[in-house]
């Protein structure tokens, strides 16, 4: 009776460990290492001021070299085609990977969306580079994140923000217009990607 309470617990103590095994993990980034910030108009920031972007401020709270790859208007065929030479010339230690608005907000296939998204978190793989995904909502009015994200994530073992963006798109003190953050919005987002990093032990 005793080995079989004893035999018990163990189980009990076993299944969180078995739990955490699949969660996606990221490396420590050094002091002198380099992430990458990709995507459109909101790693851009269209609608902040200078030095108000995202990757300028989650430079000055991590320390580290936040290089801005952002482009306005940019779809996912187009960033595609973009990363790799970028990541030859930077090789990041992390890729911030905020793509697909514009494929959502133009209508554009969903299912193609998300095979760009799969080809660019593989490319980064190749290069040695660690991926968080940052997911954009649907386009729908004060929508959830569009589920793709969340199945990447899942399917590719990745971390991913799924809530910041459209929690921010919800609220007017962020936006500078319907689609874009001003300085506080993309304060808030640079903050939440340092704590998300701080979680995952990256930094």
């Amino acid at each position: 009776m005793r080995g079989i309470i004893a035999r018990s617990a163990l189980l009990i103590l076993l299944i969180p460990v078995v739990g955490c095994s699949d969660r996606a993990e990221l490396r420590y980034i050094p002091p002198e290492g380099v992430i990458l910030a990709f995507g459109d108009s909101l790693t851009r920031g269209v609608g902040s001021s200078a030095g108000g972007d995202y990757p300028s401020q989650l430079q000055q709270l991590t320390g580290r070299q936040v290089i801005n790859a952002g482009i306005s208007g940019e779809v996912s065929d187009a960033g595609l085609q973009r990363l790799p030479g970028l990541l030859s010339q930077y090789q990041p230690a992390l890729l911030i990977l905020l793509e697909g608005g514009n494929d959502i907000l133009q209508n554009r296939d969903t299912n193609h969306l998300k095979q760009n998204l799969a080809r660019m978190i593989t490319l980064a793989r190749q290069h040695n580079t660690e991926v968080v995904l940052v997911a954009v909502p649907e386009k729908k009015l004060f929508s959830d994140s569009a589920p793709l994200y969340r199945e990447l994530a899942d399917e590719h073992r990745v971390v991913v923000e799924s809530e910041i963006i459209a929690s921010l798109l919800r609220d007017s003190q962020y936006k500078s217009d319907p689609v874009h953050f001003n300085n506080r919005g993309y304060k808030a987002l640079a903050q939440r990607i340092k704590s998300l990093l701080q979680d995952y032990n990256a930094l």
